[in-house]
């Protein structure tokens, strides 16, 4: 494994650093005692690099059912409570400080029924324009009309979601 290649070539650097403190992030809410979502960075702030969400969950059971990314891999990093994480395999509870890669194609999935909150970071990579997709499930949830199968299925071709 080597260094990507050079993306920068000044010999003195550049003043580009991006700090949001704690509050100042945009997002989604799933609604009230549901899932909130903070856009720490999203793909159009790193030029594509990678998106990365803190997903703030209630204790309320949330998560999406076993699917696959075609073009993005995804990580999750627990930061409070614990987090029902799928590797394709088998469920298991992770806590604070656990860890799951997942890279294109592996199938995955998270949720939350422990009834107490919990707390996670997910990383794309690259970074796709995933917060189209997490606003369009959060205005089906907030609004609480039921999508047709057609409107899912169209929603979910369209940001790389392949449920199994």
């Amino acid at each position: 494994m080597t260094y990507p290649d050079k993306k920068f070539f000044d010999d003195k650097g550049e003043i580009s650093a991006v700090f949001r403190p704690v509050g100042a992030t945009e997002g989604v809410s799933y609604g009230p005692g549901k899932t909130n979502v903070d856009y720490l960075a999203t793909g159009a702030l790193t030029g594509g690099q990678f998106g990365l969400y803190r997903w703030n969950m209630s204790g309320a059971p949330t998560g999406p059912s076993p699917h696959f990314h075609r073009t993005i891999t995804e990580s999750f990093f627990v930061i409070s409570g614990t987090v029902r994480l799928y590797n394709g395999d088998v469920w298991v509870d992770a806590k604070p400080g656990d860890f799951l890669y997942v890279p294109q194609g592996g199938i995955h999935a998270f949720g939350n029924d422990s009834g107490e909150p919990a707390s996670m970071l997910i990383l794309f990579t690259p970074g796709a324009p995933r917060e189209a997709y997490f606003e369009a499930l959060a205005e089906i949830s907030v609004s609480g009309r039921t999508a047709t199968d057609d409107e899912m299925l169209e929603l979910l071709l369209a940001h790389d979601q392949y449920s199994v």
